[in-house]
Order: structure tokens, then sequence, then C-alpha cells
């Protein structure tokens, strides 16, 4: 499986931002695939993440309530719908997919990743 990771920009604190995350290859219906975010000088961390089956979700709680994970089958594509948009968000953002359907938010666990889409919020 490949990731394509894209939508990223420079937006206003407030703003909202759609990243998408195209796939290559066959997803399977346990895959796991999820969300993550790196800041300049900090480590990686979950931001949110999605069965592909059956579309159960779980997302971090610094996003819980502004931030929207789905997928499009159809597509191959996953999204994350980010509102209330804060310069606390601003990072690059990276889909990633766990083929073994763990459901962690451990970055360890993704055995795929896509090559990141940066996100800047100006306050």
């Amino acid at each position: 499986v490949q990731l394509q990771a894209s939508g990223g920009g420079l937006v206003q604190a407030g703003d909202s931002l759609r990243l998408s995350c195209a796939a290559s290859g066959r997803i399977f219906s346990s895959a796991v695939l999820g969300w993550f975010r790196q800041a300049p000088g900090k480590e990686r961390e979950f931001v949110a993440m999605l069965r592909w089956g059956v579309g159960r979700t779980s997302y971090a709680e610094s996003v819980k309530g502004r931030f929207t994970i789905s997928r499009d089958k159809a597509k191959n594509t996953m999204y994350l719908e980010m509102d209330s948009l804060t310069p606390d968000d601003a990072a690059v953002y990276y889909c990633a997919a766990d083929r073994n359907g763990q459901f962690s938010s451990r970055a360890v666990e993704y055995d795929y990743w896509g090559q990141g889409t940066l996100v800047t919020v100006s306050s």
C-alpha cells in the first residue's frame, strides 16, 4: 500500500481545512488507517484513526470535537476534516496504515506511511 497525503496549507486560527490520504493498492476491511502529526521539535503524535471496513473511529483528546476522520471506500481515500484550528494544530500531518488492524494510537503499529502534508495556522 502506498499512501499520498495532501490538502495542507496556511490558514488562520479558527479556520477549517480538509486533508486527504489517497491509497493505492487493496485495503482490507480489518486494516486501520490513521492520522499523526509532528510539530517542529516535538515527537510524532496520534491524531485520529479509523477501521476501514466498519468505520469505527478514535481521536486524540486534543482534537476530539474539532476533527473528523472519514473514508470513501470507492475512492480508496481517507480524510481528516479539521475545524476550529489553532496554532497548536500546526504540524506536518502524516497518514498511515496498519495492515494488522491493531486499532492502536502507537505509531510503531503502523506499517505504511505517507509523505506528510504541512499545516500552518497563523494566530
